[in-house]
């Protein structure tokens, strides 16, 4: 998560943390940012530590929690 948050700075992006509800992250990303927000998501979660089993991220979408659930 602390990567995602440096790395939206990092990179310039409009996009924010929101929230993290347990092993959730709600972000707000504008649509000319989403694709890119959902690789680097992605990305950074599931390398953020060296594991024997593969960390699997689900990135979902939508206009409310709800909606991306």
């Amino acid at each position: 998560m602390v990567d995602v948050a440096n790395t939206l700075n990092d990179q310039s992006l409009k996009s924010r943390l929101l929230l993290q509800v347990h092993d959730e992250l709600i972000f707000e990303v504008p649509e000319s940012e989403l694709e890119t927000m959902k690789r680097l998501v992605s990305d950074l979660m599931s390398q953020t530590i060296s594991l024997d089993v593969p960390l699997v991220v689900d990135v979902e979408f939508g206009k409310t929690w709800y909606e991306a659930k």
